[in-house]
């Protein structure tokens, strides 16, 4: 008893101690509107799911469905100039991409674009959103980013391009 008495001591002196040295916000600062900065950027994502190289691969499925629903794909594409194959590479999408509308083919995507060419070289924007794949337009969230990218946030446009092999 005198042991759990001692302890429950020490406990309420040590939390005391964290309440009154610490808290839990910061100052608040002004919103400076004069730091955002807009970019846009236009690049084209080469995605290739089957094939001798794929650069899209299925890596789980739901075994209980024949829908795509609850299927998980792994993204390592390629950002490249312009939508030719032999266009110049000028970075890479690494990410995930899951299946989740039952009736119809929508997505959750989270992607990182990394550049590795050019003013953006080291940089990368980070897009976590819906995605509904079948929309030939479309509009995902930009949620972050590295580098001069930094606290990056908005939207990306996207628009699909088919080409046949």
């Amino acid at each position: 008893m005198k042991g759990t008495l001692v302890l429950t001591w020490f406990l309420m002196v040590c939390l005391s101690k964290v309440t009154v040295q610490s808290q839990y916000y910061s100052e608040s600062l002004p919103y400076d509107t004069k730091a955002v900065k807009v970019t846009h950027l236009h690049f084209f994502l080469h995605e290739t799911l089957g094939g001798k190289n794929p650069t899209a691969v299925e890596v789980a499925q739901a075994n209980i469905s024949s829908l795509p629903f609850g299927t998980l794909y792994a993204i390592d594409d390629f950002l490249k100039i312009g939508p030719e194959d032999n266009s110049e590479v000028i970075g890479n999408a690494h990410g995930l991409a899951l299946m989740v509308g039952g009736n119809t083919t929508t997505g959750v995507m989270y992607v990182d674009f990394g550049f590795t060419k050019g003013k953006f070289k080291g940089s990368s924007i980070s897009l976590f959103s819906r995605n509904p794949i079948t929309e030939t337009e479309r509009e995902v969230a930009v949620v972050g980013g590295r580098g001069k990218f930094r606290m990056a946030k908005g939207f990306a446009l996207l628009k699909t391009y088919f080409r046949l092999m």
